[in-house]
């Protein structure tokens, strides 16, 4: 089958010599893949020109929309992309973690920012700086999306997650994707994308597809644009330093495969669960995708006095894996995704047994395949690896065999460990297998700056751990060194990779305008109507409305007190208060804000469904029997929502900035409440 491109709105056939990919299990030729011919020029152009606008004019919301219809509509059809990834030698387990891992990373994106961010087509980030002594001079940040697009350069071991987890937060940000996945399995990519455009969910030209050489794309790429890459941290660097992105200054993300390690605590002894968590995680991460994961465990670090214990139980675990075609019933194991992989793996490993000796598997094992054959298949036994001298033995530290590879590595002391582990110049990941918090603690602390992230696995939290190689959407997945210095993922982060942060300054109303922000100091305005009996279109950003006043009395504090239980003695002990921060009984502070809500609140059925929630609340002032309290509500942000299938009404969240004063014009307490309302409109 060809594995053509998808390009400036149609697919092409390269129109050079092929390369050909070959079934990782059988050998037989099921690919051929190349560019040749396509305008890489007119590629870039048809980004910008045609998808950059569209996306650009949708509302975070509604790209996101369109991200969740996408990812279901991907759902529906993952049985045919586990028939394809079974020909590279992945099992279900390997190709759940690709396929619906990868739909589920975007899904999460999706919702993330349906929940999180306003509709709006840019993000107000952070707080209102105040520029000037009077208010009048006030900053802020804004992002907004860059009117370039974002070039994925993808590694072979997850062609699907791979893809899916950069083209989410990409077109979130309103930035259109060009996506060059590895030639060895672009035929599994090839097939998402082909549905991904059958769909129609994306606007034209929002995702495109170079299967083979990208010829003299990056030369095209300008400082709009950002590139983002995954692989080995040789070919990284050769891209990172290409003259057109040195030159433009162009955003280069790069991701490289690390030496990650997972550390056994020193106070873990064999009888103990977390003995038996290292020995199941470790060997886990060996044999998951035949070991070609970017954070899979190549260095396994532990007690000296316990490696004899390790290395004994994790050849006995080792030794229960069945090697072989995953559709093979019994088989754990498939193989490498292509002979050329394989053949690296072998030499790899040569060079490590060089300074390290193999104690299981390696390039003259014998075993057994179950139900292909081992002469044509990429296929490659885990292999346990023992450098008795890691803090003089450079090799472990700079050589890595991307398979089912790890090497065991003793220390004598926590600190020897946490030395060790800093060899390894950078990783994506590092765990930590302990049930000691002091240690735990040191571990961590001391490790963190060399490791984009850290597990920390012990008998809490392993029933629902995720493990020590799998990142999530939440959270950051990059490391520093030899990682790549880069992140993916984590949350919102990644949204804003591919966004412009700007400082505004102006005045507050100017602001105001800018964000769809209420910005205190701005010039409101105030109608007849209760704002409460507006609908959420009628509502306008500034609209505001002052209450009668209220003089709190010694019987509000005392009814409050008895109906919630509070008996704090700032609010009735007299002679417990004079000598207090105090000075005088004062009334509670939920008392202010309820009493405030019935100051404020219209009590009439109306468009406003309900209060949806209270943010960023502070009591500022002290309020004293005596003291009269006024308040001030301001409508500070709207958030349109989606109306559902079931839904009864169309409606969206009101964010409303509420000020308390008292009668000495003083703030006494500031938050946001949120109140859904309705929409008029389908």
């Amino acid at each position: 089958m060809k594995t053509n491109s998808y390009v400036y709105g149609q697919w092409i056939d390269g129109v050079g010599t092929p390369a050909q990919v070959k079934h990782a299990l059988s050998g037989e030729v099921i690919s051929h893949v190349d560019s040749t011919g396509i305008d890489f020029a007119k590629v870039v152009e048809h980004s910008k020109q045609v998808a950059g606008p569209i996306l650009r004019n949708m509302t975070l919301h509604e790209r996101a929309d369109a991200l969740k219809a996408l990812g279901l509509y991907l759902l529906e059809r993952k049985a045919h992309y586990y028939e394809i990834s079974h020909k590279s030698g992945a099992t279900k387990v390997d190709g759940w973690v690709d396929i619906e891992g990868g739909i589920g990373t975007m899904l999460s994106y999706s919702s993330m920012v349906r929940r999180e961010l306003p509709n709006e087509t840019f993000i107000v980030e952070g707080d209102v700086e105040a520029l000037s002594k009077n208010g009048t001079f006030v900053g802020q940040h804004i992002l907004t999306a860059k009117p370039g697009l974002s070039l994925h350069i993808n590694a072979f071991n997850f062609p699907c997650w791979g893809m899916l987890e950069k083209i989410a937060p990409s077109i979130l940000a309103g930035v259109p994707v060009i996506v060059k996945p590895a030639t060895v399995t672009a035929y599994l990519t090839h097939a998402m994308v082909q549905d991904i455009i059958a769909s129609g969910l994306l606007p034209e030209g929002s995702l495109q597809l170079i299967c083979g050489a990208t010829g003299n794309l990056l030369e095209q790429l300008d400082e709009q644009d950002v590139v983002t890459f995954t692989g080995s941290a040789v070919t990284g660097k050769m891209l990172k330093q290409h003259p057109n992105i040195v030159e433009k200054n162009i955003p280069f993300n790069m991701e490289a495969d690390s030496l990650n390690c997972s550390i056994l605590g020193e106070t873990v002894t064999e009888d103990s669960p977390e003995f038996d968590l290292f020995i199941k995680e470790v060997a886990r991460e060996m044999t998951m995708k035949a070991g070609q994961k970017c954070t899979a465990i190549r260095r396994t670090i532990v007690p000296s006095s316990k490696i004899e214990a390790v290395q004994a139980a994790l050849i006995a675990r080792l030794q229960k894996v069945t090697i072989g075609d995953p559709s093979a019933e019994g088989v754990k194991m498939g193989a490498l995704v292509g002979l050329k992989q394989r053949d690296d793996v072998r030499s790899q490993v040569a060079k490590l047994a060089q300074t390290c000796d193999v104690v299981f598997g390696g390039n003259d094992a014998k075993f057994d395949v179950i139900g292909a054959d081992a002469s044509v298949g990429a296929f490659y036994p885990p292999t346990l690896l023992r450098c008795n001298s890691p803090l003089t033995q450079a090799g472990p530290h700079e050589i890595e065999a991307f398979g089912p590879v790890t090497t065991l590595m003793p220390y004598a002391s926590i600190d020897e460990a946490i030395t060790i582990a800093k060899l390894g110049k950078g990783s994506l990941v590092a765990s930590v297998v302990s049930f000691d918090p002091v240690e735990i603690k040191n571990l961590v602390l001391n490790a963190a700056a060399f490791h984009g992230r850290v597990l920390v696995l012990n008998r809490d939290c392993a029933k629902e751990s995720t493990g020590h190689g799998s990142p999530l959407a939440s959270l950051v997945h990059g490391g520093p060194g030899r990682a790549g210095g880069g992140e993916e993922l984590g949350g919102l982060r990644a949204i804003k990779h591919y966004m412009q942060r700007t400082a505004i300054q102006g005045s507050p109303s100017t602001l105001m305008a800018i964000t769809n922000e209420y910005v205190k100091g701005a010039k409101t305005v105030s109608y007849d109507k209760h704002p409460f009996r507006k609908y959420f279109e009628d509502l306008s950003i500034g609209e505001s409305l002052t209450t009668h006043k209220r003089t709190v009395t010694e019987a509000d504090i005392v009814n409050f007190g008895c109906l919630s239980g509070d008996h704090f003695y700032a609010h009735f002990d007299e002679t417990a208060v004079k000598d207090s921060f105090f000075g005088k009984r004062v009334a509670h502070g939920y008392f202010i804000i309820s009493a405030a809500a019935g100051m404020f609140v219209d009590p009439a059925k109306g468009p406003v469904i309900a209060n949806y929630g209270l943010e960023n609340l502070r009591f500022i002032e002290p309020v004293g029997i005596g003291d009269t309290i006024q308040v001030t509500i301001t409508v500070k942000r709207k958030i349109k929502k989606a109306k559902r299938p079931d839904d009864i009404k169309a409606t969206g969240v009101v964010v409303w900035n509420v000020e308390v004063c008292n009668q000495h014009e003083e703030l006494v307490a500031l938050y946001d409440i949120l109140t859904l309302v309705e929409r008029q409109e389908p």
